[in-house]
């Protein structure tokens, strides 16, 4: 489809009223998640990491270096129009989500190592995203003046005050901190409708080209972060720890910047692509939780099947020499 189509389709679909209700819906739950991340920042763990600034190290190779070199190589490789890959870089260059400790929970990873790779990625966006985005920008022959870089640090720079507030509260009223990050739970319910509202919409992203680019950024984040890790030689834990902190963005803040950062008439329907991202991201994490549940199980039961067998023989061994 041309810009033109695009524009007109999206006009058409979204009427000013519902882009302005999308916008506040879409920058409340933001700034709720936002808060919630910052509760589970402990002032105590973040000092100790500073000083053995291992975790730091590896947040900033895997996030800032593999996914925007990923979505970079992704709109050389489909040669997008000039607009939807300024939103493949966006959504390549954003930090860590909270969802990557969910996942990282659920395939038994380090937890410790997934709020602070998340909180890294999340503290440092404010200077590395636009410095990725002027980067790789460079790379293509008319972006340079795509990107909006004063709304997006503007954006940023909002995001992370909530972020501060939450870590404050985590600090001064620990009790407080639990509420909120119920609370956030709650807002998925807000997200589900928001998807459900501008679901139509999202059927002119679905070209063959995005739906291959959002399939495979998630899927080249959470190999290349378990090579990483592999290569600092880190446990099995943190290892799968790292590989979901490196493939889960945070779609949220994507969503709210490509939504507040460029108008409806250049945007289009092009700032629901990152729902089409989450969408990938969360089916192939389910499909890696499912592989590593099931070779826990094998693994246990071959484990399980060996200690009888050498309790066996133990005991067989001891009544031979008795007799």
């Amino acid at each position: 489809m041309t810009a033109a189509n695009t524009s007109s389709v999206y006009t058409v679909i979204m009427s000013p009223i519902m882009d302005k209700t999308i916008n506040i819906l879409l920058i409340i739950v933001l700034f709720i998640t936002m808060v919630s991340l910052g509760c589970t920042m402990e002032v105590s763990k973040i000092k100790s990491h500073i000083v053995k600034p291992k975790g730091v190290v590896i947040a900033l190779l895997a996030q800032y270096g593999i996914m925007p070199l990923t979505a970079f190589c992704l709109a050389k490789a489909f040669q997008l129009a000039e607009m939807t890959a300024v939103v493949i870089l966006i959504c390549g260059c954003c930090p860590g989500g909270n969802l990557s400790n969910i996942l990282a929970l659920a395939l038994n990873g380090d937890m410790n190592l997934s709020i602070l790779m998340t909180s890294c990625s999340t503290l440092l966006a404010l200077g590395m995203m636009p410095l990725l985005l002027y980067l790789y920008c460079q790379g293509f022959t008319n972006l340079q003046n795509s990107v909006p870089y004063v709304d997006i640090i503007t954006s940023l720079f909002m995001i992370l005050i909530p972020c501060g507030a939450g870590i404050l509260i985590n600090y001064w009223r620990p009790q407080y901190a639990k509420i909120i990050t119920k609370v956030s739970v709650q807002t998925g319910a807000i997200r589900m409708l928001t998807v459900v509202a501008i679901g139509g919409s999202i059927l002119t992203v679905l070209s063959p080209s995005l739906m291959a680019i959002g399939a495979l950024m998630p899927f080249i984040g959470y190999a290349f972060g378990y090579i990483i890790s592999s290569i600092f030689r880190l446990s099995q834990a943190e290892r799968r720890t790292v590989a979901m902190e490196t493939g889960c963005q945070n779609i949220q803040l994507c969503s709210t910047i490509l939504k507040i950062a460029f108008p409806p008439a250049v945007i289009g329907p092009l700032f629901l692509f990152p729902m089409v991202y989450v969408g990938f991201q969360l089916i192939e994490a389910l499909v890696l939780i499912v592989l590593f549940r099931c070779h826990q199980r094998f693994t246990q039961k071959e484990k399980e099947t060996y200690q009888l067998t050498t309790t066996e023989d133990k005991l067989k061994e001891h009544s031979e020499g008795t007799v």
